[in-house]
């Protein structure tokens, strides 16, 4: 603690244990522990509480108040279990007899504040943040804390019911680490005195009549074994299921019990620890179990999360997939009777009778297939997945619920005829299903059904009833199936099919872009430039691309009254530009196309258009456009670099702004390896060492670089200052590799000595600079090759840069600010004193 502090600290104390003085705010409140919090973190000794007797003191005045406010007592509480998180402050403050009075019998526990949710949350944080010690626990055992422990795990509130639940826990764990290892019995087994008594209240709450006791326990054995017991304490784990095992297995057997989605949590857990990662013994068995007879939407995330488990047996993990299946399998065999192909399950794990129950029901069918299709989505993602899924039937089934949901399909079966009325114009299930479909876009096994499932796509496309966040998401499905088809056709020379399934992909993205609603414009537009990014090769897309009106209708939506649409317009446009204006074969198909004109008409979207949307789209082009090299030569990548920042320097958006320093990043690190010997330049043989730096220098200046660079130090948006700052440290180092300027007084003494001075004392103000000159009024000429050289190596940059760095509320949220606050607000420090933020 810094003198400051400890000389406010006396005069708060009293404040806040001054009932006469107004509440304090609860944030200063716990501004004010989470600094005590920190001082206590690293420091264990009991220096703290003894060289600020204010501590104990404001303790034993708020324990004096007859009737203490709510928010005092909590603060106290939770106050008191921080300082006594080490065993010597514990002990100090056992001394002075004040921990029992917080926290044992004749504490607040039994008084009218308890009443208050505050308080007893406020209870159970204290003694989280004081058992961190023997003593502390044995304190706990030996004055009925766990037994109020227990009966704050029911509390009303479910924050302090939660709060108490994660006491529980840790009190667990953590009296087992005083435990010293040993080997453990299932017949002879002490578990420590705070376990035992936990383990106790399990299993009674596990037989209780009360079904929400039963639920709480089982959260709370969830939690338990997903927490550090469960991976750290093998054999104490393994006794505590043996314990239980017999209790769960009951739970699953029985209809009536409500607590049945706890246990697949539960069970989940249990499976992720060590103990049971081989194939033997009775737990998979009960697993199993469980895969059979939980419902299909709650077997769902069991299923799911052993999937992703290492070590689950793989006769288990196969059941689990089953059980995913289940429901596509379902619709599959719905679709048409009899079976015109294989469906996905050989067998059902649980009764089909169940799934189809739940299809036949609209609200159910919902929601169990969109559970379902999100769970195969997730494992569609992952990179390895230890079993194999049947990817031809899955995405029959997608297709089918697909065909289902829009009306396209009218099935022979009854069930199928009620599956379909129930997912008619079902947005939510389409979504998941399209999500899904666009996954298996990566596996190699569906291209048999390539030509079917783009007839499917392209109804929705087509289907003016398609809702604009299907069409999004139909589009997104699209562009990555058509990347699939391009890879397929280059294998197997089907250039007729992809030629007429991009021709009907063309005709239908003529008439999106044309749609009154803003949102189907926006993604269609989203969707050429998904296209353009993945096939602008291909010869194929090209010729469809341009012997379509997309190029023209796109350009149009430029001008479109939706800021989001011309943003979305401008990205794609300055794709189209890679295939139409700067290609090596630009295959330009009228003086609209050409390359000065799409950028005079992006130029003037950037200094014009009153929305900051379509500007920074502008600007994320032209840096890709420079990237990518398509500005063209040194001179005319300089002149475009100059007119591009010399627009953005006083955009009102900063993100505007930033951009253009990220293109001026890329312009200077382009032209350093054009003009310096670089290993990543195209030709480094063709340049010489002795290129003098001063030719960078002058296309830096006369890009009109560095004054863009230094007024966006004094950006009043830091993030922009940061972004210049890292500019401006790399152009030094590249300047002043080995170290900076040390003679300053040469400096000082140089014709541009007074301007450098100048600008050093501007930037030290930062953001609070006012009438920053680039022209050169201030003596500053940032367009003179030798002032920018003194200036790079004269200005401390690291310096401006940690300044820049610093968060904006390092001051203002300082403990001596936050202590001066709280005096403030209760009338004790004069107002020129306070730091008001």
């Amino acid at each position: 603690m810094t003198r400051e502090c400890a000389v406010l600290l006396p005069g708060v104390c009293t404040a806040l244990a001054d009932p006469r003085q107004p509440g304090l705010d609860d944030t200063c409140l716990e501004k004010l522990l989470d600094w005590f919090r920190s001082l206590t973190w690293f420091d264990a000794t009991a220096e703290l509480v003894q060289d600020n007797p204010c501590l104990t003191e404001l303790i034993t005045s708020v324990l004096a108040l007859r009737d203490p406010s709510p928010g005092i007592l909590s603060f106290t509480l939770q106050l008191a279990g921080i300082l006594a998180s080490s065993e010597s402050r514990f002990q100090h403050l056992q001394q002075e007899k004040l921990l029992g009075r917080l926290f044992g019998q004749e504490g607040p526990r039994g008084g009218a504040a308890w009443e208050d949710a505050s308080v007893r949350s406020a209870w159970v944080k204290g003694v989280h943040s004081m058992v961190h010690h023997q003593p502390a626990l044995h304190f706990l055992c030996s004055t009925g804390g766990m037994d109020m422990i227990f009966t704050l795990q029911r509390d009303p509130s479910l924050f302090v019911a939660s709060a108490a639940s994660q006491l529980l826990v840790h009190v667990f764990t953590f009296s087992l680490e005083s435990e010293t290892s040993k080997a453990l019995s299932t017949v002879d087994c002490d578990w420590p005195a705070c376990a035992q008594m936990i383990v106790k209240h399990i299993e009674e709450s596990l037989q209780s009549s009360s079904a929400s006791h039963v639920e709480q326990s089982l959260k709370l054995l969830s939690s338990l074994f997903g927490s550090s017991f469960g991976s750290c304490y093998a054999a104490w784990t393994e006794v505590l299921w043996l314990d239980i095992a017999k209790q769960i297995e009951s739970f699953l057997l029985e209809e009536t019990v409500q607590a049945q989605p706890v246990l697949a949590d539960l069970l989940l857990n249990v499976a992720r620890s060590p103990v049971f990662c081989g194939t033997e013994g009775s737990f998979w068995a009960l697993v199993t179990s469980a895969l059979e007879h939980l419902t299909p939407v709650q077997a769902g995330p069991l299923a799911v999360g052993l999937l992703k488990l290492c070590k689950c047996p793989q006769d288990v993990r196969i059941q689990a997939l089953t059980v995913l299946l289940q429901p596509m399998d379902c619709i599959l065999r719905a679709a048409s009777q009899p079976l015109e192909c294989a469906g996905l399950l050989d067998e059902s794990v649980s009764d089909p009778v169940t799934v189809e129950s739940l299809l036949s029901s609209k609200t159910s069918c919902t929601g169990l297939l969109c559970q379902t299709l999100a769970h195969l989505e997730k494992l569609l993602s992952l990179k390895l997945l230890r079993v194999d899924l049947p990817c031809v039937s899955l995405l029959r089934s997608l297709m089918t619920i697909l065909q289902f949901c829009n009306g396209f399909l009218s099935p022979a079966s009854p069930l199928g005829s009620t599956i379909s009325r129930n997912l008619i114009n079902c947005f939510r299930v389409q979504k998941s299903a399209l999500d899904v479909l666009a996954a298996l876009s990566e596996k190699k096994d569906c291209d048999t059904l390539i030509g079917s499932l783009f007839d499917v796509l392209l109804a929705y496309l087509q289907n003016p009833n398609t809702s604009p966040t299907v069409l999004k998401k139909t589009f997104q499905a699209t562009s990555k199936w058509l990347v699939r088809l391009q890879e397929l056709s280059c294998s197997n020379s089907q250039w007729q099919k992809t030629e007429k399934i991009l021709e009907d992909v063309f005709v239908v993205l003529q008439k999106r872009l044309c749609s009154p609603c803003w949102e189907v414009r926006d993604s269609s537009l989203e969707f050429l430039t998904a296209m353009v990014k993945c096939l602008r090769d291909q010869k194929e897309f090209k010729q469809c691309l341009l012997s379509s009106e997309v190029l023209r209708l796109t350009e149009n939506l430029l001008e479109d009254p939706e800021s989001y649409v011309r943003a979305s317009a401008v990205t794609a446009v300055g794709h189209l530009a890679l295939i139409t204006c700067f290609a090596p074969e630009s295959p330009v198909t009228g003086n609209q196309y050409n390359k000065e004109s799409i950028v005079a008409k992006l130029q003037e979207i950037l200094s014009t258009d009153s929305e900051g949307f379509p500007r920074r789209a502008v600007i994320s082009i032209f840096t890709k456009w420079l990237r990518e090299g398509c500005t063209g030569q040194l001179d005319d990548t300089e002149q475009f670099v100059s007119r591009v920042i010399q627009t953005v320097e006083h955009d009102l958006d900063w993100e505007v702004r930033l951009g253009g320093l990220e293109l001026v990043e890329v312009f200077c690190s382009q032209t350093i390896c054009h003009l310096s010997q670089c290993p990543y330049a195209p030709d480094s043989s063709a340049v010489t060492s002795s290129t003098p730096q001063n030719e960078l220098l002058q296309v830096f200046c006369r890009a009109k670089l560095f004054g863009f660079l230094f007024g966006s130090l004094c950006d009043c948006d830091k993030p922009v200052g940061q972004r210049a700052c890292d500019v401006l440290v790399g152009l030094r180092g590249h300047f002043y590799p080995m170290s900076t300027l040390e003679n300053l007084q040469e400096i000082e003494d140089s014709p541009a000595g007074g301007g450098i001075a100048w600008l050093q004392r501007t930037l030290r103000q930062g953001s609070l600079a006012q009438n920053f000159h680039t022209d050169g009024g201030d003596g500053v000429d940032f367009q003179d090759p030798e002032s920018m050289m003194l200036a790079l190596g004269a200005i401390d940059l690291l310096e401006l840069h940690d300044e820049l760095n610093k968060s904006s509320d390092h001051v203002e949220e300082s403990p001596q600010s936050l202590l001066q606050d709280i005096l403030a607000t209760v009338g004790t420090i004069e107002d020129n004193e306070v730091d008001c933020y």
